[in-house]
């Protein structure tokens, strides 16, 4: 009988074992999952903050303080569509960005955001179904409360190039996305350009989108006082401040030899040549761009890498690098403190995918390490300490 008690105590005790190493291992898994997939987010993104503008804000005689805009500026996101999206793609990459976005939201508090074109990878020949299930994804990844605006420029993916874009892709785009140019908000104009349209061939497409551009322009030029009052009678008022342009295409530069910086391109790339009306916009429709809106600040995309540029006489112009892994190991945003007249800039990077893989890789490795001592391949760390110890006092 006494045998019999003993062969179900350790039966017992086997039993208590493996659900203690089951419970250890689940509890693992729970706590990287958990850490990898929702509180890095909140720990990377935490550390970044707007950045101050360097000279107060005064609004002239009055002395009273310009109100600042808080601006969020990413680009290239590329949701996967039907074609060439795998489905474990989608799922890793578009749980990333919902993710650093939804957290950015929370944490940072931004009034708006704009996205630098390339919302969708196969906007330029997805179907009117397929299309529709990509916008669907696209707004529950990038949903935000009313209080914040989210204004989206358009890229050669979600359109196609100058040789794929059609009148039916442009407007189902704006559609979905308002299709306004001139956006204006606490006294600052931006102006959201369809840089694929800038061909300079004269199509119609072409045409109109510059037709639009010149009249932005006048616009503008009256909200400086630089036209005859007469001229501007039935313009629209606007704030009388430099406009800051939004495109998907960066200006014309001749390569990325002069960028620099983490998340520029990689230095083999750097030197090679541009093409223009490919890679950036033509010198021509730069210029014209350039003196049609005299902007402060130009900010596009397209090329997935960072760099800074200097035009004409000192006008800025910053290439957004991509806010998805799937182009990137280290994707970022710009964070924008603004005013009529002021601006400053900052970036920020949401976690790398290459420390979330190493983190998974590490806890793999440990489950493994677990479940061989608890398999009696290998000592635990207690019982090889007292060995060696019991070594050391023997010598």
């Amino acid at each position: 009988m006494a045998t019999i008690r003993l062969g179900f105590g350790r039966q017992n005790f086997r039993l208590f074992k493996r659900s203690f190493l089951l419970l250890k291992l689940i509890a693992v898994v729970f706590a990287v999952l958990l850490f990898c997939e929702f509180l890095i987010y909140y720990l990377v993104i935490f550390r970044c903050n707007w950045p101050e503008l360097k000279t107060p804000a005064y609004d002239g005689e009055q002395e009273t303080l310009k109100p600042v805009l808080k601006a969020m500026f990413l680009a290239d996101t590329h949701l996967l569509g039907e074609v060439r999206g795998h489905w474990l793609d989608k799922l890793r990459r578009e749980w990333q960005m919902e993710r650093a976005f939804q957290t950015a939201l929370w944490l940072l508090q931004p009034e708006v955001v704009f996205i630098l074109g390339d919302i969708f990878d196969e906007g330029k020949w997805s179907s009117s179904q397929a299309w529709a299930d990509d916008v669907e994804r696209f707004q529950k990844m990038f949903r935000h409360p009313p209080h914040v605006q989210l204004k989206v420029v358009v890229g050669n993916h979600d359109i196609g190039f100058h040789y794929q874009m059609s009148t039916y892709r442009i407007k189902r785009f704006e559609k979905v996305f308002n299709p306004e140019r001139l956006f204006s908000w606490k006294g600052i104009n931006f102006v959201m350009v369809n840089s694929v349209a800038l061909e300079g061939d004269g199509c119609n497409i072409c045409s109109e989108a510059e037709a639009e551009l010149i009249d932005i322009s006048h616009k503008l030029n009256c909200s400086r006082e630089e036209l005859h009052s007469s001229q501007c009678a039935d313009a629209q008022p606007l704030p009388r401040s430099a406009p800051v342009l939004l495109q998907h295409f960066p200006l014309y530069r001749r390569s990325d030899a002069n960028c620099t910086g983490e998340d520029a391109a990689p230095p083999e790339e750097r030197g090679t040549l541009f093409k223009e009306r490919y890679d950036v916009l033509s010198r021509e429709a730069s210029q014209k761009l350039l003196w049609w809106l005299q902007p402060r600040l130009v900010l596009s995309g397209h090329t997935h890498s960072a760099c800074e540029v200097l035009h004409g006489a000192g006008i800025s112009e910053i290439s957004v690098p991509s806010f998805s892994w799937r182009n990137r190991n280290n994707p970022s945003f710009i964070m924008g403190s603004m005013t009529s007249t002021e601006y400053a800039l900052d970036k920020c990077y949401i976690p790398f995918e290459s420390t979330v893989l190493t983190t998974y890789c590490g806890a793999a490795g440990f489950l493994v390490v677990l479940i061989l001592i608890h398999s009696g391949f290998l000592d635990s760390p207690f019982i090889f300490g007292c060995q060696l110890l019991r070594k050391f006092k023997t010598v």
